[in-house]
């Protein structure tokens, strides 16, 4: 695979491991990481040799936020200009299953990569690195890593998609509390609120994330994982009807799959899959 500045890959059974790469600024956010980590799963979407992708960051921090000297460059370059840029225009809203309509901006394509995608979160998260885990697909916590939003504390609004993301994640009144308060909270409470599915201890996270992956990457139909993640996400506009449609059509398809036939053919001969993506 390609070499980066500020990320590190590594490719295994099946499994990409990116780790977030800056450890003495407890990996903190830049455009370079940012442009290198839609690089390498954009890629990894296309890939027949990646089945699942992990995320996860070097040394004792997962992602402390933005780089402080980018915001600081930002706020300079904004008092220089004395001008905000105004909103853009709001048209209709319209259903619609282009998964890059739906999700754009810095992180969408996290939703539109087909791959099933694990934030491995080893120790501290804040800013943009806690809301670049939200768009994961599954996050597994150290129990004692340290959370916060930041935003609030910094004279920010919630930024790039994380006031829709979050309220769905852990509910609007768990949501405003940590936006608003900007709060330091640590892994077994982000547990308990729902943001992360499970909460453990620090020896037991990457071994807990490389056997889910693992599982993703051998056990089940990457096929299915790929429909089952853009259901998910297209269902979020849609009417029930409307989603119910889609999976008649989809199980049609299924049907007429090489891994439905394999799911089936392995069970009977109880054998373990080797699913194909067609």
């Amino acid at each position: 695979m390609a070499t980066y500045q500020d990320i590190l890959t590594d490719l295994e059974d099946g499994i990409l491991t990116i780790t977030l790469n800056r450890p003495d600024r407890l990996n903190a956010w830049t455009g370079v990481m940012e442009d290198e980590c839609r690089d390498v799963i954009t890629k990894a979407g296309s890939d027949d040799a990646v089945r699942c992708i992990i995320v996860t960051g070097a040394g004792r921090g997962f992602c402390a936020g933005a780089d402080m000297g980018g915001l600081q460059e930002i706020g300079d370059e904004a008092d220089e200009s004395g001008a905000a840029t105004a909103p853009p225009t709001r048209s209709a809203e319209t259903e619609t299953e282009d998964l890059e309509a739906l999700y754009p901006g810095r992180f969408g394509y996290l939703y539109r990569c087909p791959k099933p995608i694990i934030a491995a979160i080893n120790g501290p998260c804040a800013g943009i690195g806690l809301i670049f885990t939200l768009y994961a697909d599954m996050r597994f916590a150290n129990q004692d890593a340290k959370f916060t939003t930041a935003f609030a504390q910094r004279g920010l609004i919630a930024e790039h998609g994380i006031a829709w993301l979050l309220p769905r994640l852990v509910g609007e009144a768990h949501a405003l509390d940590l936006l608003f308060t900007a709060r330091v909270f640590k892994g077994a409470e982000a547990e308990r609120v729902g943001l992360v599915n499970r909460a453990l201890p620090a020896n037991e996270l990457m071994p807990h994330a490389l056997e889910t992956a693992k599982h993703l990457a051998t056990q089940v139909s990457p096929r299915s994982l790929a429909i089952m993640k853009r259901q998910i996400r297209e269902s979020y506009v849609q009417s029930f009807a409307r989603s119910l449609d889609v999976a008649n059509y989809e199980m049609e398809q299924s049907f007429a799959s090489f891994d439905f036939k394999e799911g089936v053919d392995s069970f009977v001969e109880k054998r373990p899959p080797a699913f194909k993506r067609r």
